[in-house]
């Protein structure tokens, strides 16, 4: 499996899997082929369906731009024949207007690349197990913890990189509790987490405060996002503001210290990449259940190592939290990272704390494990109508067209 360094990146909203894997393919082509006179970029699938909203071709142009090189970019709607949903060829043409080269990229969720169904990262991994029942058994075998394994495994810089993550969170929290205006695009969208934070009743009980501000910490990175501001992949752009709200949530309200975020990362970061080994975080994939399904089983886990729970409270919690979010169903309306996706982040940061309860009071009553659920959300995603995977063809976005 892969280093958590390759769940948690740092790039522009408002997705990882429209704008980061993109940028990434189109800097890797450019790369390998600097010398063309010009370049040409066709997305398909769900890259071309909601690609303006998620701001695709202006991340592209940027690319351009910089690299002070000349390029077009082109929609194209089919999604037949497909090998992934989220399919870019990119051609370098010499100055008869003949294309040269051309490499088919596919962007697999989370920022990640594969040509030819041969994943980028794959030197990357550093994990020498496949499925999480293998990590538990490694702890148990070695008397060890979910944080033990990364310490032991993953690159020697991951305390630092992680901290240095969890500071760009924070900061990301703060920009987006202390901005207004409107968010880019048709829906012409007001930002909430800035009046979300600050507002004020006397009758407000502190159940009800500490949820509203819970949300907004959510919001706050998710409007962000939508922006097209700086975020963390956790696991993608579309999910990113489900961890970092609770995670800053539990420091403001029970004074953990940042290592103890950094490890509590640690614990969520094996969730997420045992879920990329064995399913999606893709929505164009398997839906929003690859994406604010897995934040929460993440968000989940990373709470259950705070309360100082066992192995298989840790496991549970994480399962509860992905279970119920079966089936989800990814329909941006207009394609924009925006409704329902803000909202959604937060209600399923306050889901990972029900998950969490469940798991505290019910843990050995269950039947069912980690793996299990992430099989059945990767069969749940491949047996989704493609309409409702990220195409902005069904659903809300369906019934609410802008």
């Amino acid at each position: 499996m892969e280093s958590l360094l390759e769940l948690y990146k740092i790039g522009h909203g408002p997705s990882s899997s429209h704008t980061m894997g993109p940028i990434k393919a189109l800097n890797h082509f450019i790369a390998n082929f600097n010398d063309a006179t010009s370049y040409e970029v066709v997305l398909f699938g769900s890259l071309a369906l909601t690609g303006k909203g998620h701001l695709t071709d202006v991340a592209l142009h940027n690319v351009f731009n910089e690299k002070q090189k000349k390029g077009n970019v082109i929609f194209n709607y089919d999604l037949d024949n497909l090998y992934h949903p989220n399919t870019l060829i990119i051609k370098a043409i010499n100055k008869q207007g003949f294309v040269e080269h051309q490499t088919t990229y596919y962007s697999i969720g989370g920022g990640n690349l594969a040509i030819d169904g041969v994943n980028l990262n794959e030197e990357n991994n550093v994990y020498p197990f496949a499925h999480f029942k293998e990590i538990k058994t490694y702890c148990h075998n070695n008397d060890c913890s979910y944080v033990d394994v990364v310490n032991n495994f993953d690159v020697p810089s991951i305390n630092e990189d992680l901290l240095h993550i969890w500071q760009i969170m924070k900061e990301v929290i703060a920009k987006g509790l202390t901005t207004s205006g409107t968010l880019p695009g048709t829906l012409a969208l007001e930002r909430k987490a800035h009046d979300l934070y600050n507002y004020f009743a006397e009758d407000e009980s502190p159940v009800d405060e500490a949820k509203r501000k819970l949300f907004a910490y959510a919001y706050a990175v998710s409007e962000e996002n939508a922006s097209g501001g700086i975020v963390v992949t956790a696991p993608t752009c579309g999910s990113a503001g489900i961890l970092p709200s609770v995670l800053y949530n539990a420091q403001l309200t029970s004074n953990y210290h940042d290592e103890q975020i950094v490890d509590a990362l640690k614990v969520a970061g094996l969730i997420g990449v045992t879920v990329k080994q064995n399913a999606s975080i893709s929505g164009a994939e398997c839906g929003c259940q690859a994406e604010c399904g897995v934040a929460a089983a993440m968000a989940a886990a990373a709470l259950a190592y705070l309360a100082n729970f066992n192995l298989h409270q840790i496991e549970y919690a994480s399962e509860v939290a992905l279970e119920h979010h079966l089936g989800l169903t990814c329909d941006p309306i207009g394609g924009y990272v925006q409704i329902p996706c803000i909202e959604r982040n937060a209600v399923i940061a306050g889901r990972a704390y029900d998950a969490v309860l469940v798991a505290k009071h019910l843990t050995m009553n269950r039947r069912i494990s980690l793996d299990d659920i992430i099989q059945t959300l990767y069969e749940t995603g491949l047996d989704l109508n493609t309409d409702y995977k990220e195409t902005s063809r069904g659903g809300m976005a369906k019934l609410l067209k802008m």
